[in-house]
Protein backbone atom coordinates (compact mmCIF):
# COMPACT_ATOMS: atom_id res chain seq x y z
CA UNK A 1 0.00 0.00 0.00
CA UNK A 2 2.84 2.40 0.83
CA UNK A 3 4.76 1.63 -2.38
CA UNK A 4 1.61 1.99 -4.46
CA UNK A 5 0.91 5.40 -2.89
CA UNK A 6 4.49 6.63 -3.45
CA UNK A 7 4.46 5.39 -7.03
CA UNK A 8 1.29 7.35 -7.80
CA UNK A 9 1.74 10.55 -5.78
CA UNK A 10 5.52 10.59 -5.13
CA UNK A 11 4.88 11.34 -1.43
CA UNK A 12 4.68 9.33 1.77
CA UNK A 13 1.18 8.49 3.04
CA UNK A 14 0.28 9.38 6.61
CA UNK A 15 -1.45 7.12 9.12
CA UNK A 16 -4.93 8.38 8.21
CA UNK A 17 -4.42 7.55 4.55
CA UNK A 18 -3.02 4.11 5.35
CA UNK A 19 -5.92 3.35 7.68
CA UNK A 20 -8.53 4.34 5.09
CA UNK A 21 -6.77 2.40 2.33
CA UNK A 22 -6.47 -0.66 4.57
CA UNK A 23 -10.11 -0.57 5.66
CA UNK A 24 -11.25 -0.41 2.03
CA UNK A 25 -8.94 -3.24 0.94
CA UNK A 26 -9.62 -6.95 0.84
CA UNK A 27 -7.22 -7.52 3.73
CA UNK A 28 -9.32 -5.74 6.37
CA UNK A 29 -11.61 -8.77 6.81
CA UNK A 30 -8.70 -11.18 7.27
CA UNK A 31 -8.26 -12.12 10.93
CA UNK A 32 -4.53 -12.51 10.39
CA UNK A 33 -4.28 -8.84 9.43
CA UNK A 34 -5.80 -7.36 12.58
CA UNK A 35 -2.30 -6.58 13.83
CA UNK A 36 -1.71 -4.43 10.75
CA UNK A 37 -4.65 -2.18 11.62
CA UNK A 38 -3.29 -1.78 15.14
CA UNK A 39 0.20 -1.10 13.83
CA UNK A 40 -1.04 1.65 11.50
CA UNK A 41 -2.53 3.53 14.46
CA UNK A 42 0.88 3.69 16.13
CA UNK A 43 2.63 5.31 13.16
CA UNK A 44 3.56 8.93 13.76
CA UNK A 45 3.10 10.97 10.59
CA UNK A 46 2.23 14.58 9.68
CA UNK A 47 -1.45 15.52 9.82
CA UNK A 48 -1.44 16.90 6.27
CA UNK A 49 -3.27 14.62 3.81
CA UNK A 50 -2.19 14.56 0.16
CA UNK A 51 -4.82 16.61 -1.72
CA UNK A 52 -4.68 14.57 -4.94
CA UNK A 53 -5.29 11.38 -2.98
CA UNK A 54 -8.20 13.04 -1.20
CA UNK A 55 -9.80 14.00 -4.52
CA UNK A 56 -9.24 10.54 -6.02
CA UNK A 57 -10.63 8.77 -2.95
CA UNK A 58 -13.68 11.04 -2.80
CA UNK A 59 -14.39 10.48 -6.48
CA UNK A 60 -14.11 6.71 -6.04
CA UNK A 61 -16.49 6.82 -3.06
CA UNK A 62 -19.02 8.86 -5.06
CA UNK A 63 -18.83 6.40 -7.95
CA UNK A 64 -19.24 3.37 -5.69
CA UNK A 65 -22.14 5.01 -3.85
CA UNK A 66 -23.87 5.98 -7.10
CA UNK A 67 -23.59 2.42 -8.44
CA UNK A 68 -24.88 0.99 -5.14
CA UNK A 69 -27.93 3.29 -5.13
CA UNK A 70 -28.60 2.55 -8.81
CA UNK A 71 -28.53 -1.21 -8.16
CA UNK A 72 -30.84 -0.85 -5.16
CA UNK A 73 -33.27 1.24 -7.21
CA UNK A 74 -33.17 -1.31 -10.02
CA UNK A 75 -34.01 -4.10 -7.57
CA UNK A 76 -36.96 -2.06 -6.26
CA UNK A 77 -38.23 -1.57 -9.82
CA UNK A 78 -37.98 -5.31 -10.53
CA UNK A 79 -39.79 -6.14 -7.26
CA UNK A 80 -42.52 -3.65 -8.07
CA UNK A 81 -41.60 -1.27 -5.28
CA UNK A 82 -41.46 1.70 -7.69
CA UNK A 83 -44.77 2.05 -9.50
CA UNK A 84 -43.91 4.96 -11.80
CA UNK A 85 -40.89 3.31 -13.45
CA UNK A 86 -40.73 0.31 -15.77
CA UNK A 87 -37.89 -2.21 -16.10
CA UNK A 88 -36.83 -0.55 -19.36
CA UNK A 89 -35.29 2.39 -17.49
CA UNK A 90 -32.84 0.18 -15.57
CA UNK A 91 -30.04 0.40 -18.22
CA UNK A 92 -30.33 4.20 -18.19
CA UNK A 93 -30.16 4.30 -14.37
CA UNK A 94 -27.03 2.15 -14.33
CA UNK A 95 -25.41 4.14 -17.15
CA UNK A 96 -25.87 7.41 -15.24
CA UNK A 97 -24.35 5.84 -12.13
CA UNK A 98 -21.33 4.53 -14.01
CA UNK A 99 -20.72 7.94 -15.61
CA UNK A 100 -20.26 9.75 -12.28
CA UNK A 101 -16.94 11.62 -12.36
CA UNK A 102 -15.32 14.82 -11.14
CA UNK A 103 -13.86 15.45 -14.59
CA UNK A 104 -16.30 17.63 -16.54
CA UNK A 105 -14.07 17.96 -19.61
CA UNK A 106 -15.64 16.20 -22.59
CA UNK A 107 -13.63 17.91 -25.31
CA UNK A 108 -12.65 21.32 -26.66
CA UNK A 109 -15.61 23.55 -27.48
CA UNK A 110 -14.37 25.65 -30.39
CA UNK A 111 -16.51 28.70 -29.59
CA UNK A 112 -16.78 28.58 -25.79
CA UNK A 113 -13.10 27.73 -25.18
CA UNK A 114 -11.67 30.40 -27.49
CA UNK A 115 -10.04 32.28 -24.57
CA UNK A 116 -8.18 29.19 -23.46
CA UNK A 117 -7.08 28.58 -27.04
CA UNK A 118 -5.73 32.13 -27.31
CA UNK A 119 -3.75 31.67 -24.10
CA UNK A 120 -2.36 28.42 -25.49
CA UNK A 121 -1.12 30.20 -28.62
CA UNK A 122 0.76 32.75 -26.51
CA UNK A 123 2.04 30.39 -23.87
CA UNK A 124 5.76 29.73 -24.05
CA UNK A 125 6.23 26.02 -24.61
CA UNK A 126 8.62 24.25 -22.27
CA UNK A 127 11.45 23.05 -24.49
CA UNK A 128 14.90 21.65 -23.90
CA UNK A 129 17.36 23.62 -26.06
CA UNK A 130 20.45 22.30 -27.81
CA UNK A 131 24.00 23.56 -27.56
CA UNK A 132 24.13 23.44 -31.38
CA UNK A 133 22.64 26.65 -32.76
CA UNK A 134 21.31 25.20 -36.03
CA UNK A 135 19.42 22.48 -34.15
CA UNK A 136 17.73 25.22 -32.12
CA UNK A 137 16.88 27.03 -35.35
CA UNK A 138 15.20 24.07 -37.04
CA UNK A 139 13.28 23.06 -33.90
CA UNK A 140 12.24 26.62 -33.02
CA UNK A 141 14.15 26.64 -29.75
CA UNK A 142 14.56 22.98 -28.78
CA UNK A 143 12.54 19.78 -28.41
CA UNK A 144 9.27 19.90 -26.46
CA UNK A 145 8.03 17.26 -24.04
CA UNK A 146 5.90 14.25 -25.05
CA UNK A 147 7.80 13.77 -28.30
CA UNK A 148 9.82 11.08 -30.08
CA UNK A 149 12.94 12.31 -31.89
CA UNK A 150 15.03 10.10 -34.15
CA UNK A 151 18.57 10.24 -35.52
CA UNK A 152 19.03 8.33 -38.79
CA UNK A 153 22.54 7.34 -39.83
CA UNK A 154 24.64 4.52 -41.16
CA UNK A 155 26.84 2.22 -39.11
CA UNK A 156 29.80 4.09 -37.63
CA UNK A 157 28.58 7.53 -38.69
CA UNK A 158 27.95 8.75 -35.16
CA UNK A 159 24.45 7.92 -33.88
CA UNK A 160 25.61 6.99 -30.39
CA UNK A 161 28.18 9.80 -30.44
CA UNK A 162 25.42 12.32 -31.21
CA UNK A 163 23.14 10.97 -28.49
CA UNK A 164 25.99 10.95 -25.93
CA UNK A 165 26.74 14.56 -26.87
CA UNK A 166 23.07 15.57 -26.48
CA UNK A 167 22.94 13.77 -23.12
CA UNK A 168 26.10 15.59 -21.96
CA UNK A 169 24.70 18.94 -23.09
CA UNK A 170 21.42 18.32 -21.24
CA UNK A 171 23.36 17.46 -18.07
CA UNK A 172 25.35 20.71 -18.29
CA UNK A 173 22.01 22.57 -18.45
CA UNK A 174 21.08 21.06 -15.08
CA UNK A 175 18.70 18.47 -16.55
CA UNK A 176 18.09 14.95 -15.30
CA UNK A 177 19.00 12.49 -18.05
CA UNK A 178 18.26 8.78 -18.39
CA UNK A 179 20.33 6.92 -21.00
CA UNK A 180 19.09 3.42 -21.84
CA UNK A 181 21.53 1.34 -23.88
CA UNK A 182 21.01 -2.01 -25.54
CA UNK A 183 24.02 -1.90 -27.83
CA UNK A 184 27.00 -0.89 -25.70
CA UNK A 185 27.70 -1.43 -22.03
CA UNK A 186 27.01 1.19 -19.38
CA UNK A 187 30.74 1.78 -18.95
CA UNK A 188 31.29 2.40 -22.70
CA UNK A 189 28.51 4.97 -22.80
CA UNK A 190 29.91 6.63 -19.66
CA UNK A 191 33.35 6.62 -21.30
CA UNK A 192 32.03 8.63 -24.25
CA UNK A 193 30.31 11.09 -21.94
CA UNK A 194 33.52 11.40 -19.90
CA UNK A 195 35.48 12.30 -23.02
CA UNK A 196 32.88 14.94 -23.88
CA UNK A 197 32.59 16.53 -20.43
CA UNK A 198 36.27 16.17 -19.49
CA UNK A 199 37.35 17.77 -22.80
CA UNK A 200 39.75 14.84 -23.18
CA UNK A 201 40.42 12.46 -26.05
CA UNK A 202 38.71 9.16 -25.36
CA UNK A 203 41.95 7.20 -25.73
CA UNK A 204 43.58 9.41 -23.08
CA UNK A 205 41.06 8.60 -20.35
CA UNK A 206 42.96 5.47 -19.39
CA UNK A 207 46.07 7.57 -18.79
CA UNK A 208 44.39 9.88 -16.24
CA UNK A 209 45.46 9.39 -12.66
CA UNK A 210 42.88 8.53 -10.01
CA UNK A 211 43.14 12.00 -8.45
CA UNK A 212 42.79 13.78 -11.78
CA UNK A 213 39.80 11.67 -12.76
CA UNK A 214 38.11 12.22 -9.36
CA UNK A 215 38.72 15.98 -9.51
CA UNK A 216 37.18 16.23 -12.99
CA UNK A 217 34.07 14.36 -11.87
CA UNK A 218 33.86 16.52 -8.76
CA UNK A 219 34.04 19.73 -10.81
CA UNK A 220 31.19 18.52 -12.99
CA UNK A 221 29.04 17.61 -9.98
CA UNK A 222 29.68 21.02 -8.43
CA UNK A 223 28.58 22.88 -11.55
CA UNK A 224 25.30 21.10 -12.32
CA UNK A 225 22.29 20.07 -10.24
CA UNK A 226 21.27 17.48 -12.85
CA UNK A 227 21.88 13.74 -12.75
CA UNK A 228 22.76 11.28 -15.51
CA UNK A 229 21.84 7.61 -15.08
CA UNK A 230 22.84 4.94 -17.61
CA UNK A 231 21.00 1.63 -17.67
CA UNK A 232 21.94 -1.35 -19.83
CA UNK A 233 19.54 -4.01 -21.10
CA UNK A 234 20.31 -7.07 -23.24
CA UNK A 235 19.79 -6.55 -26.96
CA UNK A 236 16.15 -7.06 -28.05
CA UNK A 237 15.17 -8.13 -24.51
CA UNK A 238 13.65 -4.91 -23.13
CA UNK A 239 10.46 -3.06 -24.06
CA UNK A 240 8.46 -0.13 -22.70
CA UNK A 241 7.18 -2.29 -19.84
CA UNK A 242 10.76 -2.61 -18.57
CA UNK A 243 11.41 1.10 -19.14
CA UNK A 244 8.24 2.03 -17.24
CA UNK A 245 9.24 -0.18 -14.31
CA UNK A 246 12.73 1.39 -14.34
CA UNK A 247 11.29 4.92 -14.26
CA UNK A 248 8.99 4.07 -11.34
CA UNK A 249 11.86 2.39 -9.48
CA UNK A 250 14.17 5.38 -9.99
CA UNK A 251 11.43 7.69 -8.73
CA UNK A 252 10.91 5.65 -5.56
CA UNK A 253 14.50 4.69 -4.74
CA UNK A 254 16.48 7.71 -5.94
CA UNK A 255 13.82 10.42 -6.22
CA UNK A 256 14.98 10.70 -9.85
CA UNK A 257 12.61 11.91 -12.55
CA UNK A 258 14.26 12.38 -15.97
CA UNK A 259 13.82 15.52 -18.05
CA UNK A 260 15.06 13.68 -21.15
CA UNK A 261 15.41 10.01 -22.10
CA UNK A 262 17.77 8.44 -24.65
CA UNK A 263 17.18 4.92 -25.99
CA UNK A 264 20.13 3.48 -27.91
CA UNK A 265 18.52 2.35 -30.10
CA UNK A 266 14.90 1.70 -31.17
CA UNK A 267 15.41 -1.14 -33.67
CA UNK A 268 16.94 -3.42 -31.03
CA UNK A 269 14.13 -2.88 -28.52
CA UNK A 270 11.40 -5.45 -28.02
CA UNK A 271 7.68 -4.75 -28.32
CA UNK A 272 5.38 -5.11 -25.35
CA UNK A 273 2.48 -5.95 -27.67
CA UNK A 274 4.06 -8.22 -30.29
CA UNK A 275 6.15 -11.34 -29.80
CA UNK A 276 8.65 -10.43 -32.48
CA UNK A 277 9.67 -11.90 -35.78
CA UNK A 278 9.54 -15.44 -34.37
CA UNK A 279 5.81 -14.95 -33.83
CA UNK A 280 5.20 -14.33 -37.52
CA UNK A 281 5.20 -10.52 -37.26
CA UNK A 282 6.79 -8.61 -40.13
CA UNK A 283 9.45 -5.97 -39.51
CA UNK A 284 7.20 -3.08 -40.57
CA UNK A 285 4.57 -3.90 -37.96
CA UNK A 286 7.15 -4.71 -35.27
CA UNK A 287 9.19 -1.48 -35.58
CA UNK A 288 6.04 0.62 -35.94
CA UNK A 289 4.68 -0.98 -32.77
CA UNK A 290 7.90 -0.25 -30.86
CA UNK A 291 7.90 3.36 -32.09
CA UNK A 292 4.27 3.85 -31.01
CA UNK A 293 4.97 2.35 -27.58
CA UNK A 294 8.05 4.53 -27.01
CA UNK A 295 6.20 7.66 -28.10
CA UNK A 296 3.38 6.67 -25.75
CA UNK A 297 5.97 6.39 -22.97
CA UNK A 298 7.13 9.94 -23.75
CA UNK A 299 3.56 11.19 -23.42
CA UNK A 300 2.92 9.19 -20.23
CA UNK A 301 6.02 10.51 -18.44
CA UNK A 302 5.94 13.98 -20.03
CA UNK A 303 9.49 13.86 -21.45
CA UNK A 304 11.15 14.08 -24.87
CA UNK A 305 12.73 10.81 -25.98
CA UNK A 306 15.69 10.53 -28.34
CA UNK A 307 16.52 7.36 -30.20
CA UNK A 308 18.25 6.27 -33.41
CA UNK A 309 17.77 3.96 -36.35
CA UNK A 310 19.87 2.53 -39.17
CA UNK A 311 19.99 3.35 -42.86
CA UNK A 312 19.17 0.77 -45.50
CA UNK A 313 22.00 -0.80 -47.48
CA UNK A 314 21.32 1.58 -50.38
CA UNK A 315 21.15 4.57 -48.06
CA UNK A 316 24.57 3.92 -46.48
CA UNK A 317 26.38 4.87 -49.69
CA UNK A 318 24.05 7.75 -50.49
CA UNK A 319 25.40 11.28 -50.01
CA UNK A 320 21.84 12.66 -49.86
CA UNK A 321 19.73 10.46 -47.61
CA UNK A 322 15.95 10.41 -48.01
CA UNK A 323 13.27 9.45 -45.52
CA UNK A 324 12.64 6.32 -47.59
CA UNK A 325 16.16 5.13 -46.68
CA UNK A 326 14.94 4.27 -43.15
CA UNK A 327 15.72 0.61 -42.51
CA UNK A 328 13.17 -2.10 -41.67
CA UNK A 329 10.03 0.00 -41.30
CA UNK A 330 8.57 3.21 -42.67
CA UNK A 331 6.27 3.12 -39.65
CA UNK A 332 9.03 4.76 -37.58
CA UNK A 333 9.21 8.06 -39.52
CA UNK A 334 5.41 8.01 -39.69
CA UNK A 335 5.25 7.95 -35.86
CA UNK A 336 8.10 10.23 -34.74
CA UNK A 337 7.97 14.01 -34.37
CA UNK A 338 11.47 14.84 -35.59
CA UNK A 339 13.83 12.83 -37.78
CA UNK A 340 17.25 14.08 -38.80
CA UNK A 341 19.84 12.23 -40.85
CA UNK A 342 23.57 12.39 -40.17
CA UNK A 343 25.49 12.10 -43.43
CA UNK A 344 29.22 11.51 -43.70
CA UNK A 345 31.38 11.35 -46.81
CA UNK A 346 35.14 10.99 -47.20
CA UNK A 347 35.46 14.72 -47.90
CA UNK A 348 33.33 15.70 -44.91
CA UNK A 349 35.26 13.29 -42.69
CA UNK A 350 38.53 14.93 -43.68
CA UNK A 351 37.09 18.30 -42.69
CA UNK A 352 35.80 16.89 -39.37
CA UNK A 353 32.23 17.69 -40.36
CA UNK A 354 28.85 15.99 -40.60
CA UNK A 355 25.95 17.04 -42.79
CA UNK A 356 22.57 17.15 -41.07
CA UNK A 357 19.43 16.78 -43.18
CA UNK A 358 15.88 17.27 -41.93
CA UNK A 359 13.63 14.39 -42.95
CA UNK A 360 10.59 15.12 -40.77
CA UNK A 361 9.89 18.09 -38.52
CA UNK A 362 6.69 18.86 -36.61
CA UNK A 363 8.27 21.83 -34.84
CA UNK A 364 9.12 24.11 -37.75
CA UNK A 365 9.06 24.53 -41.53
CA UNK A 366 10.84 21.52 -43.03
CA UNK A 367 11.82 23.44 -46.17
CA UNK A 368 13.90 25.98 -44.23
CA UNK A 369 17.53 25.03 -43.49
CA UNK A 370 16.85 21.54 -44.76
CA UNK A 371 20.57 20.77 -44.86
CA UNK A 372 23.48 22.18 -42.89
CA UNK A 373 26.83 21.08 -41.51
CA UNK A 374 28.11 20.75 -37.97
CA UNK A 375 31.58 20.15 -36.60
CA UNK A 376 32.64 16.70 -35.41
CA UNK A 377 35.36 16.00 -32.86
CA UNK A 378 35.44 12.20 -32.71
CA UNK A 379 38.31 11.87 -30.21
CA UNK A 380 36.34 13.96 -27.68
CA UNK A 381 32.94 12.55 -28.69
CA UNK A 382 31.65 16.03 -29.36
CA UNK A 383 29.63 18.02 -31.88
CA UNK A 384 30.04 21.77 -32.29
CA UNK A 385 28.84 24.78 -34.28
CA UNK A 386 30.66 25.88 -37.40
CA UNK A 387 31.23 29.52 -38.30
CA UNK A 388 29.17 28.99 -41.47
CA UNK A 389 26.94 25.88 -41.28
CA UNK A 390 25.70 26.46 -44.84
CA UNK A 391 29.16 26.77 -46.42
CA UNK A 392 29.17 23.26 -47.89
CA UNK A 393 25.51 23.23 -48.92
CA UNK A 394 24.62 24.26 -52.45
CA UNK A 395 20.87 23.88 -52.94
CA UNK A 396 18.02 21.48 -52.28
CA UNK A 397 18.68 19.40 -55.36
CA UNK A 398 22.39 19.11 -54.58
CA UNK A 399 23.28 17.43 -51.31
CA UNK A 400 26.65 19.03 -50.79
CA UNK A 401 29.48 20.80 -52.50
CA UNK A 402 33.16 20.17 -52.02
CA UNK A 403 33.65 20.72 -48.29
CA UNK A 404 35.37 23.86 -47.20
CA UNK A 405 37.61 23.66 -44.15
CA UNK A 406 36.32 25.85 -41.36
CA UNK A 407 37.54 26.93 -38.00
CA UNK A 408 35.30 25.85 -35.13
CA UNK A 409 32.74 28.35 -33.94
CA UNK A 410 32.74 29.67 -30.40
CA UNK A 411 30.60 26.83 -29.09
CA UNK A 412 33.44 24.32 -29.57
CA UNK A 413 34.67 24.79 -26.05
CA UNK A 414 34.36 23.15 -22.70
CA UNK A 415 30.83 22.68 -21.36
CA UNK A 416 29.58 25.93 -19.84
CA UNK A 417 27.20 24.35 -17.30
CA UNK A 418 24.50 26.98 -17.72
CA UNK A 419 22.39 25.04 -15.21
CA UNK A 420 24.96 25.52 -12.46
CA UNK A 421 24.09 25.20 -8.80
CA UNK A 422 23.35 28.36 -6.84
Amino acid sequence: MILKFIGKYNKLPNATVLDIEFQSSNYSSDSNCIAIAECIKTIETPDVVEFDWLVDSTEKWCKDRAVYLAIMESISIIDGGVSDKAEGVIPEILSKALSVTFDTNVGHDYLENSDGRYEFYHKKEDKIPFDIEMLNVITNGGVPKKTLNVILAGTGTGKSLAMCHLASAALTQGRNVLYITMEMSEERIAERIDANLFDTNIDQLIKLSKDTFTNKVKRISEKTHGKLIIKEYPTAAAHTGHFRALLNELKMKKNFTPDMIFIDYLNICASSRMKGLSGGVNTYSLIKSIAEEIRGLAVEFNVPIWTATQLTRAGVGNSDVEITDTSESFGLPATCDLMIALISTEQLEKMNQLMVKQLKNRYNDLSQNKRFTIGLDRPKMRLYDLADPMANITNDSNASAAPVAQTPFASNKKPNFSGFKV
